[in-house]
């Protein structure tokens, strides 16, 4: 098949989203309202609780605002890429995704292809809040908002490819919401998003353990290094693993032959 027709396939698919997300423009203010609700409360307490407004050992010059910012990015990269895996589940009632994914195109490209979509929207998301936070006193290296691109994109991949994997294994729409807590917030709260790591080790180290085996942390490390200019290749590497792991279990969930759709809804 030619390169145009997986091309145009491509577009579509992110068009759909693009339109989608444009749609629902209360979607983009949720988005925003979080984050930066976390960034005003959380810092003002820190400081307060603590006296000091920085993060030992790292440079004075990073301030808690900017430390915490990469956490708050994951958040808007996690809920929308359950947000995004919940129109899944919409699609597969409504019948649209049995038609596209009986396209002649490959089953795996289209799923991918939902993935970068979702990657698309997400670090949109993302680069609006970083504008917003730039007027509470949110300031990183102006070269870092290039070098975080990538880290960002990566990431969102890999949330988005949970999201994915888990939209293959709910059969009804009604208890997605409910997956969707049970996931999101131990998977923010068990992470290094508000805390450094050696922090919560001083605290627990079973919470440590806990925390340095969630793939959402070396997502927010990643974006954290990379907002700095800095390399982490644990991070990197975890979070590579992780999207593929997931998009591949993704893919097989949609199999339905032999994943867990097929089993539940019988051959398309």
């Amino acid at each position: 098949m030619r390169l145009a027709a997986y091309l145009h396939a491509f577009n579509g698919i992110l068009y759909r989203e693009l339109y989608r997300f444009l749609q629902q423009r209360s979607r983009l203010l949720s988005a925003l309202v979080r984050p930066l609700l976390w960034l005003v409360v959380f810092a003002a307490g820190f400081r307060a609780a603590l006296g000091i407004s920085i993060i030992p050992p790292y440079e004075t010059y990073i301030t808690y605002e900017v430390y915490i910012t990469p956490g708050l990015l994951g958040v808007i990269l996690l809920f929308n890429g359950m947000q995004s895996s919940l129109s899944m589940v919409v699609d597969r009632e409504m019948g649209s995704m049995r038609v596209l994914l009986t396209s002649p195109l490959p089953r795996p490209f289209l799923l991918f292809s939902k993935l970068m979509a979702i990657a698309v929207i997400s670090a949109i998301q993302a680069y609006v809040f970083l504008v917003v936070a730039w007027f509470f006193d949110v300031h990183p290296p102006a070269i870092g908002y290039l070098t975080l691109l990538p880290a960002m994109v990566l990431s969102a991949l890999m949330l988005a490819a949970i999201g994915l994997f888990i939209s293959s294994l709910v059969r009804q729409l009604e208890n997605f919401a409910g997956v969707m807590n049970f996931v999101v917030f131990p998977m923010f709260f068990l992470s290094s998003a508000l805390y450094p790591l050696w922090k919560m080790q001083e605290a627990n180290e079973w919470l440590y353990w806990v925390c340095s085996i969630n793939p959402f942390t070396y997502a927010v490390e990643l974006m954290r290094f990379a907002l700095y200019q800095q390399w982490n290749g644990l991070a990197l590497a975890v979070v590579l693993g992780s999207t593929l792991g997931f998009t591949l279990a993704a893919i097989a969930g949609y199999n339905p032959r032999s994943g867990l759709l097929g089993r539940k809804q019988g051959p398309a």
